[in-house]
């Protein structure tokens, strides 16, 4: 692809890592895809006529094939999350099908399967490392998963239903977003906004003047102020607004979300479900939960539910115990009446207030995002050997508010890149934080291409003249995604196959994130990342020492909302009949009757806004989050035990968290790998500890 069209359409042009953000249309989307799929259509039928069973004869060709898909859709699929328009979903829309179908076209040549087989049992296997044998398993068993042993009919509709549900998690994915654009709650009355923090004030007049052409200048003091569904405002809103039929509102409207209306996915819900069934039972196994065990860290369904079942045990009396403190704080406070879930967000921010003497706005103006970027960046460089400098104007991005930064090994040589979107943009931006890979690490043209690792997150954007003044919760997002990305650009794997988070089992990849998460509540690291954004001043101590302390505030709450949402997941894919009498919104009432202190909300209609789900990457793995996290608390109490005061310690320890865990990606199975760093399995001794529930 180097004819004149090439030079034309920036989806078209391979090599290097400078993707041309600037200069992609949707226009462009149809053409380039239609040209990457029918080149990668050839390479398959030259591969399949021509492969020799060797590492350079197959593996190497198999992994060139895909290069041209990574400078195409890669960037289409992380422009729909970040800057989704009309025009481009219909591109997407358009290309979909044939993206997929050459993908199982590649996974399903039979001529490519029985080649990795050979080479598996061939003369040469015994001569390849570690990485490269787990890389040819990977691709066995990716091709078995994408029904290479099917025939005829089998076949046919095995490749129907892998093309209906893409289209399907598209279609999802954008309901959720086109409803949570939708709704706007418009406050105008001064009194409504009383108790609000500064910040929402702020944020709330900002996006009201923002939606109106004719509005003005924002007027924080007086309003009128706009509140969305995006996080930033929901979330306190629900926390602050004194008018409770408002906050009903709202929560109505978010546990609602694309359950009505032309966004419903209700119907999505049940294909979708009926869908992965069918495709489990064409592979041979019992129900879809089997067939994503098969590629996680857990070794099955009963092990993911004796997590359940200890966790649960140590966290739902604390849960009830939480629920009764707030009921208490209430009727003190002159509440009359039950407490309810748009209840329970106000009255736990007033207890958490009452108990630790500290609000968020009072933390917002030491957490300027700058700062915090250079403490994040500083605990990075000295734990791990590297250095981070930014590359603003180095590479084109999409939107004027995106970083991009490089990444140099302890010798100063260049090891990757990283690009930063921090805000959040509900017009055209899907909601939450995420990391994706761009580039990965791999040999190309006879030199080894560097990592490109895409940091996503929907944090509160600067207003007027302030910075972004993060708070607490997205200061550890921010490090959450963070340390996905450390992953993929601390690799030492050349195969891309195996290279950062490639290969790695789903249930371990939150065991970076989760751990850099940790260091959010060590003193040195989180006092060195605070400056008040006017005076410069540290966070005080007793400021510190009230947030270490209200980091198990309603830790057995939060801990079953996350079971909540693992155990439906869990049973929605292994128990429930999809074509059964009973609907998933049953299934999940029926949990959160379990796992809830509350009594079920009748109108909750959460699953249709359950992305994670049903777009589908934490299909029947939603526990991957609980189960990393028993790793990542683990690995960290190995720091503890070794005394976050010594230096020496803590940095010999960072190296080998690097060596053993960062650069190996999916070189190595997770649990040897967690092996060679702890010298043991892990135990969920830390994570209770850590939350109080021991």
């Amino acid at each position: 692809m180097s004819d004149g069209k090439t030079a034309a359409n920036p989806l078209l042009r391979v090599g290097g890592t400078k993707i041309p953000f600037d200069e992609i249309r949707a226009e462009h989307v149809v053409p380039a895809m239609t040209a990457v799929v029918e080149t990668m259509e050839k390479g398959i039928e030259n591969l399949e006529c021509c492969l020799e069973p060797t590492w350079k004869g197959l593996m190497e060709p198999l992994s060139e094939l895909e290069i041209p898909m990574e400078y195409s859709w890669g960037p289409v699929r992380h422009l729909m999350s970040v800057k989704n328009s009309d025009e481009l979903r219909a591109a997407q829309d358009e290309v979909q099908p044939k993206v997929v179908s050459v993908r199982l076209k590649l996974k399903q040549s039979r001529p490519i399967y029985d080649g990795l087989k050979a080479l598996r049992e061939g003369p040469e296997w015994a001569t390849l490392d570690e990485a490269q044998q787990r890389a040819v398993e990977i691709r066995l068993r990716d091709a078995e998963h994408a029904g290479v042993g099917l025939d005829g009919e089998a076949r046919e509709r095995f490749q129907k239903i892998e093309e209906e549900l893409s289209k399907l998690a598209t279609d999802f994915q954008n309901h959720v977003l086109d409803s949570t654009k939708a709704f706007e709650l418009i406050i105008a009355d001064a009194a409504d906004a009383d108790g609000w923090p500064d910040s929402l004030r702020q944020l709330a007049a900002q996006s009201y003047a923002q939606s109106k052409d004719d509005a003005g200048d924002p007027d924080p003091a007086n309003g009128p102020w706009r509140v969305t569904l995006d996080y930033p405002s929901f979330g306190p809103f629900l926390q602050h607004s004194r008018n409770r039929a408002q906050r009903e509102a709202v929560y109505r409207a978010y546990v609602t979300r694309a359950s009505s209306g032309e966004w419903d996915n209700t119907t999505l819900i049940d294909r979708e479900l009926v869908l992965r069934k069918e495709k489990a039972g064409l592979l041979g196994f019992d129900t879809f939960a089997d067939l994503s065990l098969t590629e996680k860290m857990a070794p099955d369904v009963a092990a993911v539910r004796r997590m359940f079942d200890e966790l649960t045990a140590a966290s739902k009396s604390h849960a009830d115990a939480d629920l009764d403190e707030i009921r208490k704080l209430a009727a003190a406070n002159g509440f009359d009446g039950e407490i309810t879930h748009w209840d329970t967000a106000f009255w736990s921010e007033r207890l958490r207030e009452q108990k630790f003497d500290y609000t968020d706005d009072q933390l917002r103006p030491y957490f300027p995002m700058p700062r915090v970027l250079d403490g994040l960046f500083s605990l990075s460089e000295r734990l791990f050997g590297i250095k981070i400098e930014a590359a603003d104007g180095q590479a084109p991005v999409w939107h004027e508010d995106v970083h991009s930064f490089l990444v140099r090994d302890d010798s100063g040589e260049p090891i990757a890149t990283f690009y930063l979107d921090a805000y959040s943009r509900p017009h055209e931006k899907r909601g939450g934080a995420w990391m994706n890979d761009l580039l990965s690490r791999r040999w190309m043209d006879g030199e080894l291409r560097l990592p490109v690792v895409l940091l996503t997150c929907n944090g509160t954007p600067p207003v007027g003249d302030k910075p972004s003044l993060m708070s607490f919760r997205e200061v550890e997002t921010l490090f959450h995604e963070f340390g996905h990305g450390l992953q993929s650009m601390l690799t030492k794997v050349d195969h891309a196959d195996v290279a950062g988070l490639e290969g790695v089992e789903w249930d371990s990849v939150e065991l970076a994130s989760q751990f850099m998460e940790n260091w959010c509540y060590n003193r040195p690291t989180l006092l060195g990342m605070t400056a008040h954004y006017e005076t410069g001043e540290p966070l005080p101590d007793e400021l510190f020492e009230k947030i270490v302390a209200a980091r198990t505030f309603r830790a057995g709450s939060m801990m079953m909302r996350q079971l909540e949402f693992g155990v439906t997941d869990m049973r929605l894919h292994h128990e429930h009949d999809p074509k059964g009498g009973q609907s998933p919104f049953d299934v999940h009432r029926e949990v959160v009757s379990q796992t809830r202190s509350l009594p079920p909300f009748e109108d909750d209609r959460m699953l249709c806004g359950f992305m994670h789900i049903f777009t589908p990457a934490y299909a029947a793995g939603y526990y991957s989050y609980k189960w990393a996290e028993v790793l990542s608390a683990d690995a960290f109490a190995a720091f503890e035990e070794a005394g976050l005061d010594k230096e020496d310690k803590v940095q010999a320890l960072g190296r080998k968290f690097r060596d053993t865990i960062l650069a190996v990606g999916g070189g190595r199975h997770p649990m040897d790998a967690y092996r060679d760093f702890r010298g043991r399995e892990p135990s969920t001794a830390a994570l209770l500890r850590h939350n109080g529930l021991s």
